[in-house]
């Protein structure tokens, strides 16, 4: 139940009612006033000022200022009159009656208002694409304007161009007129004495260029030389183990699951919209985390990798990056995870895998062991150590992992 106002206060002339209501220290943004000819309401949760009026009032004309804790309303009645009271005495039933005609005349106000606005923009948008329109229209007859002019000029240009040339013509023709007359008779006659006399210096150079080809002696060539096939085959070897150690099924295995691994990029993404092409590869991505690792900013790094592995799921040096991440940042159970993801995509175990595979076990088995889960890591250790043997700093890990499960050491001593 809302809490009544009481202690407001009033007062009034011949034509204006002042009514001045405490806000009880409520924001002025939650305060919301209803008001009609009858009927004033002002509601700020949890207190509530409701009056039915004496007299009826020019809502029109009326004004409400809200601020400094206090609602001040300005009521000019209707009637020039003073009231003997501010409430009028009604019954409850005339009361939600008034009250239920308020409401729906303050919600009729405010459709018409929206109304109104909605028309107003519309009004605005089609006076802004008038304007819009006639400018272009301008522009567009601007553009023409000076198009037919630089027409009009060319073709000016080249009328003038045409006259010219063929006044040249004209004043050519007399000139080469006079010159045909003047030129002498003989010039035929010359020119058919001078082309016989060319042909015999064709003929002599023929003749000497014979005689010159029928002193020459030919060459003595030698014999060619015998032949010979040497045939080399060499045994195709991806890895670096000598044949009679390595096992070759499984090893043309893994070259395919790689193979198929770097085929298999995602590029359909959302996310990749807003990145360069140089962010949108796996390995980039992989390097960029290694980097960061490096540096210390472990949460980016894992950004990386996350990004890498949407891209490409195949890939177990991203599972098993990100597992060396979480453990820095102290996730245990996605180091996990992350390791076991890793070991599942480095099968089968072949030579070329072993360092990879020995990472994701030592991961693996510390976040294990972080846990207290010793028997889980130790078993992690142990397969890292099969894989390297000769690894001393290993060794000793696995020892104290074992010590710590039989009781002879404790875990903080680790």
């Amino acid at each position: 139940m809302p809490l009544i106002v009481k202690d407001h206060t009033w007062t009034q002339n011949q034509n204006t009612v002042y009514i001045c209501v405490p806000l009880k220290g409520v924001k002025t943004a939650n305060v919301h006033v209803i008001c009609t000819d009858e009927y004033l309401k002002v509601s700020f949760p949890p207190f509530l000022f409701e009056v039915f009026l004496f007299g009826p009032i020019n809502e029109e004309k009326s004004e409400a200022r809200i601020g400094n804790g206090v609602a001040v309303f300005t009521l000019q009645k209707r009637r020039d009159e003073l009231w003997e009271q501010l409430f009028t005495n009604i019954d409850k039933e005339k009361q939600k009656q008034v009250r239920e005609q308020a409401i729906l005349k303050v919600q009729e106000k405010e459709a018409e208002k929206s109304k109104a606005k909605a028309a107003r923009i519309r009004q605005e948008k089609k006076y802004a694409l008038e304007t819009m329109m006639k400018l272009e229209n301008e522009e567009r007859d601007r553009i023409q304007k000076m198009k037919n002019e630089e027409c009009a000029r060319a073709t000016a240009d080249l009328e003038n161009w045409r006259e010219k040339a063929e006044e040249n013509k004209n004043r050519q023709k007399p000139q080469r007129a006079g010159k045909h007359e003047n030129k002498p008779v003989y010039q035929k006659t010359e020119r058919a004495n001078v082309t016989p006399a060319i042909t015999p210096l064709h003929n002599n150079s023929n003749t000497t260029s014979g005689q010159r080809s029928s002193k020459q002696k030919p060459k003595d060539l030698p014999a060619p030389r015998s032949a010979g096939c040497i045939k080399i085959s060499f045994t195709p070897r991806v890895f670096p183990t000598a044949l009679r150690e390595s096992r070759v099924p499984e090893e043309e295995e893994w070259l395919k699951k790689q193979a198929e691994a770097r085929r298999a990029v995602d590029t359909d993404l959302a996310e990749l919209d807003d990145l360069r092409e140089e962010e949108r590869n796996p390995d980039w991505l992989k390097e960029k985390g290694n980097k960061l690792f490096m540096a210390g900013n472990f949460q980016a790094a894992v950004n990386a990798y996350n990004l890498a592995i949407k891209l490409n799921r195949k890939i177990p040096a991203l599972f098993s990056n990100r597992a060396a991440c979480h453990l820095k940042l102290r996730n245990l159970h996605k180091a996990i995870e992350d390791s076991s993801q890793a070991l599942e995509l480095l099968t089968p175990a072949v030579a070329a895998n072993a360092a990879a595979r020995l990472k994701a076990h030592v991961r693996r088995g510390t976040a294990f062991c972080e846990l207290q889960l010793y028997v889980e890591g130790l078993l992690d250790y142990q397969a890292a150590l099969e894989i390297d043997p000769q690894n001393e700093a290993l060794r000793n890990d696995t020892d104290k992992i074992r010590e710590i499960i039989q009781g002879t050491t404790s875990p903080s001593s680790s």
